[in-house]
């Protein structure tokens, strides 16, 4: 591996497995100017290609569906480590998928999905990217989807389990 810095050889200081084991990440240090910068090998999958809105096809990147989810989750308190994660489930779906091709909608349905619980700032951004809104009311209907969820929620946390004995008399129970 050629150094990024000034293109001379370098070695390996240090090797471990990453992402899950689904490749081995590498710290290397150049043998000229010192530089030591990190190295991911991982095996090539054959990904499905992605058919998009327009009825075109590309080639699956995972730095694309990384950077999108990173934009819906600027400035929210989503750690880099969770997009990370997002986008290996994503990868690793694709990548067990048989199909030849894969609608760009499924994708952004899957990541919403998976961003929903994640932020939900961050899911309302990605949908309004994600399903093109045109009108107020789309966007008001995916955010008072996620009202009645959360209350649905917090009702669901607030409820208190009733004893199965009797508080009247100590020690008996209900039958």
């Amino acid at each position: 591996m050629l150094c990024p810095a000034c293109s001379a050889a370098s070695r390996v200081v240090d090797s471990r497995a990453a992402r899950g084991g689904r490749a081995t990440r590498r710290r290397r240090e150049c043998l000229e100017c010192r530089q030591r910068f990190t190295t991911y090998e991982r095996v090539e999958e054959r990904m499905p290609r992605v058919r998009k809105a327009d009825g075109s096809a590309e080639d699956f990147q995972r730095t694309k569906l990384e950077a999108s989810i990173a934009v819906a989750c600027a400035k929210r308190p989503v750690p880099p480590d969770a997009i990370e994660a997002l986008a290996d489930q994503v990868e690793d779906r694709l990548a067990g998928s048989a199909r030849g091709e894969i609608a760009s909608a499924e994708i952004g349905e899957e990541v919403m999905e998976a961003l929903k619980p994640l932020d939900r700032v961050a899911y309302v951004r990605y949908a309004s990217v994600y399903r093109d809104f045109q009108h107020i009311a789309a966007f008001q209907e995916v955010v008072d989807e996620l009202i009645v969820g959360e209350r649905r929620e917090n009702r669901s946390r607030a409820q208190v389990e009733l004893p199965l004995y009797s508080t009247d008399e100590p020690g008996a129970e209900v039958q």
